[in-house]
């Protein structure tokens, strides 16, 4: 069974076509699936419009905003599939790209790393340069001061077989956008097979992420990340 999880922090706008595009997609190809979507603290309407879709989508609740990282968490630990992929609201990375992960996984490799960073071509449409600039910026501090050797650790859309899941977030901590790059950290750390793969992408302008005040936090937890595992 494939298990998806999708954080969402008031995603009213975008949340009901990504599910149905998912659902749509994995009942043709992989009908034996389960959709988590981790509401975390959501204001408006996610949750009713999730309802909604009549489905057998599992809504968990964040009673209130605790981060993406958080949410990722606890979807990744409640969830029963053999593969556990999580991506974002606003499916910027297509869920078709799910067989590339499959593949991997079927040859083996235990955590899989959708990347922006290895063919460019696959971008379909950009972010702002500046975005561009600063992701690039800090993913070469990530490199410096993280973990070596992953291109982009910050695409949302990764999967984990269930064994390399339960064993990296049962012991992730941080709650913000930082947490993709722990969740990199503690695969490498605990010897988990790692793959990264060209993913296709589309910016969506509605991007929640802040580029200076979010920038900073991020930056302040890959600071903190070595010093929070330095037990393993």
């Amino acid at each position: 069974m494939i298990s998806i999880i999708i954080p969402a922090y008031n995603e009213e706008e975008r949340i009901g076509i990504t599910l149905e595009k998912i659902q749509t997609y994995l009942d043709q190809n992989h009908p034996d699936y389960e959709i988590l979507v981790v509401d975390d603290g959501s204001k408006d309407n996610t949750i009713k419009i999730v309802k909604s879709l009549n489905s057998n989508i599992k809504i968990i609740k964040q009673e209130i905003n605790q981060g993406k990282g958080a949410a990722v968490r606890r979807g990744m630990l409640e969830a029963n599939g053999d593969i556990c992929l999580f991506t974002d609201a606003d499916l910027s990375t297509p869920i078709y790209e799910i067989e590339k992960t499959l593949k991997a996984h079927q040859e083996g490799f235990e955590v899989c790393i959708g990347s922006r960073a290895l063919q460019s071509e696959l971008i379909k449409e950009h972010q702002p340069w500046y975005r561009e600039m600063m992701g690039k910026t800090f993913n070469k501090i990530v490199q410096l001061l993280v973990v070596k050797g992953i291109q982009d650790t910050q695409c949302g859309f990764k999967s984990f077989t269930s064994s390399a899941a339960k064993s990296i977030f049962e012991k992730c901590k941080i709650n913000g956008f930082a947490f993709d790059v722990e969740t990199v950290f503690l695969a490498n750390k605990l010897n988990f097979s790692i793959k990264e793969l060209p993913v296709e992408w589309y910016n969506d302008e509605r991007s929640k992420v802040n580029p200076i005040t979010d920038s900073t936090r991020m930056f302040l937890e890959i600071l903190k990340i070595r010093n929070l595992h330095r037990d393993l």
